[in-house]
């Protein structure tokens, strides 16, 4: 074990006692004993892309929500699909359900209130862009597909998109074939290409139907959702780095009905977590959590997926926002669960969808390849999840009183040390902050 995770683990061993001391007084109502206090979302990131995974055997539900800004005259993706597409097999989300189910994977700070040390005690034990974003806005056409080895295996309305399933027999002809039709090619994409091809892989390719747009009374651009039957279980991620201008984050959350969903081709890894830092954090959670997560990519030499949530839809605790609905979890591909009110007590009742939030920090130098996935029987609740403990301040005049306080010293400088390894900020920039919230560490 390293001393900079013997360090992390002070914590968890100091948030189990004081979780089981509080339990003594409150009773077996309070599962968690704690607060929730704030949520680091996904739009913490820049350049990051979001996406919806619900996987059920062979079926693969995708729904992706883009970072995309500019004109939506000039927004287009080119996605790698395993299978042929048709029409019922695609759809358009609320971008407003996907920002619910960040919302409640959102890594999250939680809130501790030491009890008087004096006070009489009872026995008690508590029983992840994914799309390549190109230019050049369009009509869509078929001009000249079969010179170039392209067939245009279907055409379809979307509500506000006008989308193409593609095949093609080599990449130098699809690159062509894009570029002569309006879509802006960079370099190095026709190598990308050439490697899905191989594997006999179709290509979605959206755009936006402004007239369409303006008539359904949109003025924001929807997420899209794919659905298919194929054994892969992957995320095609290189088309994405050909021209990125650096490093991208993609946070994926996978729904799937029997437990966790991990990486097989690279490191996943749970992010630390139950870890108590200094109370002045809860005002500045968010370049909080971006410093710590930057720390642990660098840390994994950005060669590891982080898993920052796995919990089963039914419940959470603390939440840092509700459940989702049955519809809800049904309009992102979960129809083994059901969409009706019988649907939702099931849910509740904690069987049918467990969620899995990863979050992936990556270029093509780090991540060669694309996301390899694969479901577990894993269902074990894990939540990135930082603790903020304020001290007693009353009076502590008892023998027990006058060890808290004495211990309390030592508690400051864990906290000083935790919030150091995961950020890679200094102590004494710490501990000044500190001495502010009245955490006073004495030299």
């Amino acid at each position: 074990m390293t001393a900079n995770t013997a360090r992390r683990l002070k914590a968890s061993v100091a948030m189990l006692a004081i979780a089981l001391q509080l339990a003594a007084q409150i009773g077996p109502a309070a599962a968690f004993c704690g607060f929730y206090v704030a949520k680091a979302d996904a739009k913490l990131f820049n350049k990051s892309s979001k996406v919806v995974l619900a996987r059920n055997g062979n079926s693969t539900a995708i729904t992706m929500a883009s970072d995309y800004e500019g004109a939506p005259k000039e927004f287009a993706v080119v996605i790698p699909v395993p299978t042929s597409i048709e029409r019922k097999q695609i759809s358009v989300v609320e971008t407003k359900t996907i920002d619910h189910l960040d919302t409640f994977t959102a890594p999250r700070l939680a809130e501790y209130h030491d009890p008087d040390p004096c006070a009489p005690r009872m026995d008690y034990m508590a029983s992840a862009p994914l799309s390549f974003a190109i230019g050049g806005a369009r009509k869509l056409a078929s001009r000249g597909e079969a010179a170039y080895g392209v067939t245009i295996e279907a055409r379809y309305e979307v509500a506000e998109y006008d989308v193409l399933i593609l095949s093609a027999k080599e990449s130098g002809g699809l690159a062509t074939w894009l570029t002569e039709n309006g879509y802006r090619i960079p370099d190095g994409a026709a190598e990308v290409l050439a490697s899905y091809i191989k594997q006999n892989m179709r290509f979605f390719v959206a755009r936006v139907n402004l007239e369409r747009m303006d008539a359904i009374g949109k003025s924001y651009l929807r997420p899209l959702q794919v659905r298919y039957d194929s054994p892969k279980f992957m995320l095609p991620l290189r088309l994405g780095t050909v021209n990125a201008s650096g490093p991208q984050d993609l946070i994926v959350y996978a729904l799937s009905r029997n437990g966790r969903v991990e990486t097989t081709n690279y490191r996943t890894v749970k992010l630390p977590s139950d870890v108590d830092v200094p109370l002045y954090v809860k005002e500045d959670f968010g370049r909080f959590y971006t410093a710590m997560f930057d720390q642990a990519v660098r840390d994994a030499d950005m060669r590891a997926v982080f898993t920052e949530y796995a919990w089963d839809m039914g419940w959470c605790d603390p939440c840092a926002g509700q459940p989702l609905s049955a519809a809800e979890l049904a309009e992102l591909g979960t129809e083994w669960a059901g969409s009706n009110a019988n649907a939702s007590r099931r849910i509740a009742a904690g069987g049918g969808v467990f969620v899995t939030r990863l979050h992936v920090r990556y270029d093509a130098a780090h991540f060669p390849e694309d996301l390899a996935l694969m479901e577990t029987h894993d269902r074990t609740n894990f939540q990135a999840r930082y603790v903020l403990r304020h001290p007693w301040r009353g009076a502590a005049t008892c023998r027990e009183g006058i060890a808290y306080r004495s211990a309390l010293q030592q508690r400051f400088k864990d906290e000083a040390q935790n919030l150091a390894s995961l950020t890679g900020w200094t102590v004494d920039e710490i501990t000044q902050r500190m001495a502010a919230s009245g955490e006073v560490i004495w030299r």
